[in-house]
């Protein structure tokens, strides 16, 4: 690129204290997502993003509503971020009635307007990126789509195909990296020969962004995201970012790196202290608001807590339902020969324009 974008930064009061509230509300609810795991209340995969709040509070405000995100397994700060609230992440979770795909989707697979979710296939989510972004270029939309994936899916083949066909099409698409230094229990300097993943996309013009700072991710998401709205994408971009808890709640997450690099962070680089003591230095803030916020995202959680426990579960008919939007036949296909069920709708159908 020719240039980029500035460093520095202008925000109002309003913005800072709604990015210091959804960071916090977003480790809030990861911490509860732990202990509910712990409590056996959830039960299979469970990916954590405590660490990497900045990331998807930053890219959420550098894009509207109509743009598109998709995602890796990862999910939980981002579908929270796009609309879902708390309660229906949590139910999710905990696999109830009240979650966002009612119970059915789990921690991997969560969805909202414009979110096409979070994908168990590592890299799969890059070149459905690439076709939502293709989607809209087709349409005449000046939308665009952030895919993101993690240090673990950049050396993925089908990352590459999705970055040359992207190119080729001057599609309006975010490749985002989120690297957290480590693919499930290896560093990201073990599995890669290059780990400036920013620069990995060949004649896709690429940019490292500091994934612990919600001011430069929202600057540098934008910058890219304007650009590619007068038609001058893809880009390849790589925030810089950590996980406190292991790849998934069965990784302890200590055997491949120390608690003292872990804690080095936490008090060093820790997105969410490092931006609340920049906004009260700038006198944006106070500390008492602070705590006030703070308290209002606990009772937020505590409440979304209580639903995940309470809600009731699907009934039986209703876990086949809802498999297509326009299914073609009566009955579902794939079951054991002794069962039958008929196609039913129970959600309301998000209509989307192809």
């Amino acid at each position: 690129m020719d240039s980029g974008p500035s460093t520095e930064v202008t925000i109002t009061r309003e913005d800072a204290l709604k990015y210091y509230r959804q960071m916090v509300t977003i480790r809030r609810l990861e911490n509860a997502a732990s202990s509910l795991y712990k409590e056996k209340a959830i039960r299979g995969f469970c990916h954590l993003y405590a660490g990497q709040e900045a990331v998807c509070v930053g890219l959420e405000d550098a894009i509207t509503k109509e743009d598109s995100v998709i995602t890796a397994y990862r999910a939980h700060g981002w579908t929270y971020i796009r609309g879902v609230s708390a309660a229906g992440v949590l139910a999710e979770l905990t696999g109830k009635q009240s979650g966002c795909a009612k119970g059915k989707g789990g921690s991997m697979h969560m969805y909202c307007k414009e979110f096409y979710g979070g994908n168990g296939i590592v890299g799969a989510q890059v070149p459905l990126g690439a076709g939502i972004a293709l989607a809209k270029q087709y349409q005449g939309t000046k939308d665009v789509c952030l895919s993101l994936y993690g240090d673990g899916a950049a050396n993925q083949g089908q990352v590459f195909e999705a970055f040359n066909m992207a190119k080729l099409w001057n599609l309006p698409c975010l490749f985002i990296c989120e690297n957290n230094g480590y693919g499930m229990g290896t560093s990201a300097a073990r599995a890669s020969a290059n780990v400036d993943f920013y620069t990995r996309g060949d004649v896709v013009p690429g940019m490292w962004i500091d994934g612990m700072d919600v001011l430069a991710v929202k600057q540098g998401g934008k910058f890219l995201v304007d650009l590619c709205r007068e038609g001058k994408g893809p880009f390849v971009v790589e925030v810089a970012t950590y996980r406190y808890t292991g790849h998934s709640m069965s990784d302890p997450g200590t055997s491949y790196r120390t608690r003292e690099e872990i804690q080095e962070v936490r008090q060093t680089r820790d997105p969410i202290t490092h931006f609340r003591d920049k906004i009260i230095d700038a006198g944006l803030t106070t500390a008492e608001e602070i705590k006030k916020i703070e308290a209002e995202a606990k009772n937020e959680i505590d409440e979304a807590v209580k639903i995940a426990k309470s809600d009731s579960e699907l009934s039986k008919e209703h876990l086949y339902a809802d498999i297509y939007a326009n299914p073609l036949e009566e009955e579902i296909r794939g079951l054991t020969p002794f069962t039958t069920h008929k196609h039913q709708r129970v959600a309301t159908p998000i209509n989307i324009k192809l």
